[in-house]
């Protein structure tokens, strides 16, 4: 049963130059207790798109479903069930978190505003979330900046799981973090996910992270999404120029399955008011004129949807 569904959604900014179309008719779903994987280069619109799903930006057009409800425009007491369901983890662990609050007194927070908790429950809710999230006891009445960035992002997870919500978007939780560390906290994601049935939208720049966390995956080019498909069929057949680009790119220390490196040549499309068709056409080697014509995501194989005229060519299908 899919928790999350998102039809034709559009998240739409204003500038001075025009419109940013950061999200452009986005469409998909993403079942009970799996991770969505959401990758693509800096400033595609992954972490707004993440955003307008828990309603941090409202969005500019679309259908936002969650458990079968729709709740595109929640009312104010609507919003607030919603935010004990649906929560996020943010990148940077440190500007995310209050300065002047102490590990304790973060956790707390939530439970505080949800009213749920007497004044004694409230710290036994909290401690057992410490102890979710692998905090020490002794880090109580610590500030961030007394924490490093693993610990910091630990009390950014508690805090995230203090409702115990179904949803959590994890918008880069690691990226700002020691390679150490975010085995840690990518093997912590996961084992709470398994304990408490929890749903992710894991958003990433690292396919190396998101094949080892996601069940599927989502490409998303300049707001819009190019390709989606199960993890292993992505990784062992990518068929969008843009993924097979991406794929390339992955270090490998295996001298005898190494793939020659794509570089990618051309402007990047401007998301300010940008013209029909597909916006990697500026990039792509496989481009003609045919691709200055609208093209969404269809269906090449089973579950494997790319958005390319030019699919069954590239890919000899």
């Amino acid at each position: 049963m899919a928790l999350i569904e998102i039809e034709h959604l559009k998240k739409y900014f204003p500038s001075s130059r025009g419109t940013v179309h950061a999200v452009d008719d986005v469409t998909f779903n993403i079942e009970e207790g799996s991770t969505m994987g959401l990758v693509g280069e800096s400033g595609c619109g992954k972490s707004t798109l993440g955003r307008t799903i828990i309603h941090l930006l409202e969005s500019t057009d679309g259908v936002i479903r969650f458990n079968g409800e729709d709740v595109t425009h929640p009312s104010k007491h609507k919003l607030r069930e919603l935010r004990e369901n649906m929560q996020i983890i943010f990148q940077d662990p440190y500007s995310s978190l209050n300065p002047r609050m102490t590990v304790m007194d973060t956790i707390m927070e939530p439970l505080k505003l949800s009213k749920k908790f007497s004044k004694a429950e409230l710290q036994k809710e909290a401690d057992k979330m410490m102890d979710l999230a692998g905090i020490e006891k002794r880090l109580r009445m610590s500030y961030p900046h007394e924490l490093d960035g693993g610990r910091r992002q630990r009390v950014g997870i508690a805090r995230a799981l203090a409702l115990n919500p179904k949803f959590i978007v994890c918008d880069e939780p690691v990226s700002a973090l020691d390679v150490s560390i975010q085995a840690q906290i990518l093997n912590l994601l996961m084992d709470l996910q398994h304990e408490r049935k929890l749903t992710y939208m894991f958003v990433t720049h690292d396919l190396s992270v998101v094949r080892h966390i996601s069940s599927h995956i989502c490409v998303m080019y300049l707001g819009q999404m190019v390709e989606t498909s199960e993890t292993d069929e992505l990784f062992e057949r990518p068929m969008h120029p843009y993924t097979k680009a991406l794929l390339s790119a992955i270090p490998t220390t295996d001298i005898h399955n190494r793939t020659e490196r794509i570089l990618l040549k051309g402007e990047i499309t401007s998301p300010i008011n940008p013209k029909p068709g597909c916006r990697f056409a500026a990039r792509c080697p496989y481009a003609d004129e045919q691709c200055a014509q609208p093209v969404g995501l269809h269906e090449v194989t089973p579950g494997h949807f790319v958005s390319c005229c030019h699919v069954k060519e590239i890919n000899d299908l």
